[in-house]
């Protein structure tokens, strides 16, 4: 499996694509705005079929991109329902975000159900609720790979903001404590902005959960 890392929209959400060249599959982890330009541009060279669309959250910048990406695909989209509000009727959201930000609605195919494996580029991804920075969060687990897509819940050195609709800083702490640092030590955390981390680093240096 192969991870490619494209930050993109107006504040720079990193969208992760995984390929398996092998099986001709890919996998989409969040869609910011204007994503689709390089992730055709990555399966056409790695001769992959994008399959699926794996929303963390449903906040604007991690979704601003998925009409376009699903329209040019027809990948299957999945979320935590939590957030459908946000990502069936995005007009919710536009309240807030003034007129340069355009969103469209996203038609969900599958709602994550906490603790479900998916199978997928021929491995298995674990889905963990970690709610706290948004009610939909999730994280995606793949224990063979030691790695971990955590959304806006997780940062190097820091945390999700919990001052948005819906946030809620005491949810948050537990959330980090209960679904993220009790994975193990080793695995590579890879957030919604900024670079990837470490479980054992955050555990013992982040200063707002410390372990």
């Amino acid at each position: 499996m192969n991870l490619h890392v494209i930050p993109a929209g107006p504040i720079q959400t990193n969208a992760y694509l995984l390929t398996a060249p092998a099986r001709g599959e890919a996998v989409l982890i969040d869609a910011p705005g204007d994503v689709w330009a390089e992730v055709e541009e990555i399966l056409r060279g790695e001769k992959c079929r994008l399959t699926e669309l794996w929303l963390t959250h449903g906040h604007w910048d991690h979704t601003q991109g998925a009409a376009e990406v699903v329209r040019a695909t027809g990948a299957k989209v999945r979320a935590h329902r939590d957030d459908q509000v946000m990502i069936e009727t995005p007009h919710v959201m536009s309240a807030f975000l003034g007129p340069r930000i355009k969103l469209e609605a996203i038609k969900v195919d599958h709602w994550f159900v906490p603790g479900e494996r998916i199978k997928a580029l021929g491995t298995v991804a674990e889905v963990r609720h970690v709610p706290g920075h948004c009610p939909g969060n999730v994280l995606f687990y793949f224990a063979k790979e030691g790695a971990a897509w955590v959304g806006d819940a997780l940062f190097k050195g820091s945390i999700g903001r919990t001052d948005l609709p819906g946030g809620n800083p005491a949810q948050l702490d537990r959330s980090i404590r209960e679904q993220i640092y009790t994975l193990p030590g080793t695995t590579v955390v890879y957030p919604g902005h900024g670079e990837p981390t470490t479980v054992a680093e955050e555990k013992a240096n982040n200063p707002h959960v410390r372990a």
